[in-house]
């Protein structure tokens, strides 16, 4: 099949490898224009990108899809392309109506949760800090709205009580590859399914932004748990201890009620917290500014902390 593909993040590289690996002949590749990163602000392509290029694939990094000379230029290229399908991965761009009626099988997403429910700019995290035991990977025909098109196939993945949103991250992008690889051997037998989805079974997954990463202690010890596990590895949540920014990757919920104030460490070896339900959180992976990630035994290992010490009041 004639394919142009969209994708930017890691997310989307399992799915244009497998294109690649399976024979479909990738027209183009389209992914967000280079950005400075880090600390030097070097700039830097895409995951994407980079998998293109070693592959020898046409890119293309328009700054707008929707409006603009860009715009024009990437409809006119689209038309002349003639994919039989445009395949849609994570690429950070809404595309205008004239692209999606551009391909024969239409704009295949591929989209990281069991829709309707978590549609959005985040649905991995989100899945895991509301607690759900399960998600998925859902592939649909594009339509104008946010994640609102027909859907055409899912598969479904348990969320385990250990599970962090990098690792929920890694599993969901190979199975959002080969769930993508069904769909399009359907759409070229003409057997694939088209499902409306029910919108008042929907809900939101929104971007995450700095802000919403600072840890509430006043929280159920289950809400903060699955919170921090959620944003582990990226993009971190975090807290203060002694006005400096402790990120923590990793916690476990301890036995026992705990009758002190929300965010209270009332056991320094194992570094266990208090939340707003009287239980407690364990947190065994943190990093303080300044210092790598590590252990929280490694962590404290010397460090002059008091017990009773409450977390997240920045003195």
């Amino acid at each position: 099949m004639n394919v142009v593909f969209m994708g930017t993040p890691e997310f989307a590289v399992p799915t244009l490898e497998l294109l690649i690996k399976q024979g479909h002949n990738i027209k183009g590749v389209y992914t967000q224009p280079d950005r400075p990163r880090n600390r030097g602000q070097r700039l830097c392509c895409s995951p994407v990108k980079e998998v293109a290029l070693k592959n020898n694939i046409p890119v293309f990094q328009p700054l707008n899809l929707r409006k603009g000379d860009d715009a024009k230029l990437e409809l006119d290229r689209l038309k002349r392309i003639e994919p039989d399908a445009i395949v849609v991965v994570a690429y950070g761009q809404i595309l205008p109506e004239g692209i999606l009626d551009i391909p024969k099988y239409g704009c295949i997403n591929v989209h990281a949760s069991l829709l309707p429910k978590y549609r959005g700019a985040a649905p991995i995290q989100w899945a895991i800090a509301n607690g759900e035991k399960e998600t998925g990977v859902t592939t649909m025909y594009m339509a104008k709205g946010l994640d609102t098109g027909d859907m055409i196939l899912k598969e479904s993945l348990p969320i385990t009580a250990d599970m962090t949103g990098c690792v929920l991250h890694d599993e969901l992008s190979k199975l959002g590859a080969s769930l993508l690889i069904k769909t399009l051997d359907l759409l070229e037998k003409g057997e694939a399914p088209r499902e409306v989805q029910d919108d008042s079974s929907s809900c939101y997954a929104p971007i995450i932004l700095k802000d919403m990463l600072e840890i509430d202690f006043t929280k159920s010890a289950f809400q903060v748990k699955n919170f921090i596990m959620a944003m582990s590895d990226k993009p971190g949540a975090y807290s203060f201890l002694c006005s400096k920014r402790l990120k923590i990757y990793k916690a476990e919920i301890v036995e026992g009620e705990y009758n002190y104030a929300p965010g209270t460490l009332v056991d320094l070896s194992d570094f266990i917290v208090v939340c707003g339900d009287k239980r407690a959180l364990k947190l065994t992976d943190i990093q303080l500014e300044g210092c790598k990630k590590m252990s929280a035994q490694e962590c404290m290992r010397g460090r002059k902390i008091e017990v009773y010490t409450v977390l997240g009041k920045k003195k």
